[in-house]
């Protein structure tokens, strides 16, 4: 299993995750007792391991970026790219404190939640999916704080905080990549 980048290994391992499949655990059998520097997943996958289907490579690739990448980054990805509700939520909630704003809490957090679940078009509220979709209120900045303050204050702290949001998912997949290319399963290290 190769992705083509690193964007769609980590989409591809945070799908993986929501899905609701027994045998998704079979990722394990990648495991090698004194994981040694130099065997990475392309190794493994031509030795004695070539049927690995691409859930298990997903899964194996969640659990590497998982184990590899700081809480920040991994909660970065999580909150932006994950489609498991509770871990989107969890992630969500971990990085509302990481961000300094002259904003107030509820501010902060609802500019996270709307940057992590933007609006979709011609969706309205809950969808029988498991799907996080928020209410159109939600998205509305004279929802987010009681003082009244100016709405070019309010674009320029909702801007801020996504501005470091979207910085943290910068570096994060940077990392990822690190870890990606280290392991020799992006495109370009396939020639």
């Amino acid at each position: 299993m190769i992705y083509t980048s690193t964007l769609a290994a980590v989409v591809s391992a945070l799908a993986a995750e929501a899905i609701d499949n027994t045998s998704k655990q079979a990722w394990q059998k990648l495991y090698r007792a004194g994981y040694e520097e130099g065997v990475d997943l392309a190794t493994l996958h031509r030795s004695s391991h070539s049927e690995l289907t691409r859930m298990d490579v997903d899964c194996w690739v969640y659990a590497r970026l998982h184990s590899q990448l700081i809480p920040r980054h991994w909660n970065a990805l999580a909150a932006k790219y994950s489609t498991h509700r509770q871990k989107k939520r969890d992630a969500i909630e971990a990085l509302i404190p990481l961000i300094a704003t002259p904003a107030p809490r509820r501010f902060l957090g609802m500019a996270v939640y709307t940057w992590a679940i933007p609006k979709l078009k011609g969706v309205q509220g809950k969808r029988s999916t498991d799907m996080i979709v928020l209410e159109d209120w939600f998205y509305d900045m004279n929802n987010w704080e009681s003082e009244g303050r100016p709405e070019s204050t309010r674009r320029e702290w909702r801007r801020n905080i996504h501005k470091v949001v979207d910085e943290m998912v910068k570096e994060a997949l940077a990392e990822a990549e690190g870890i990606l290319r280290a392991e020799g399963i992006l495109i370009e290290m396939a020639a």
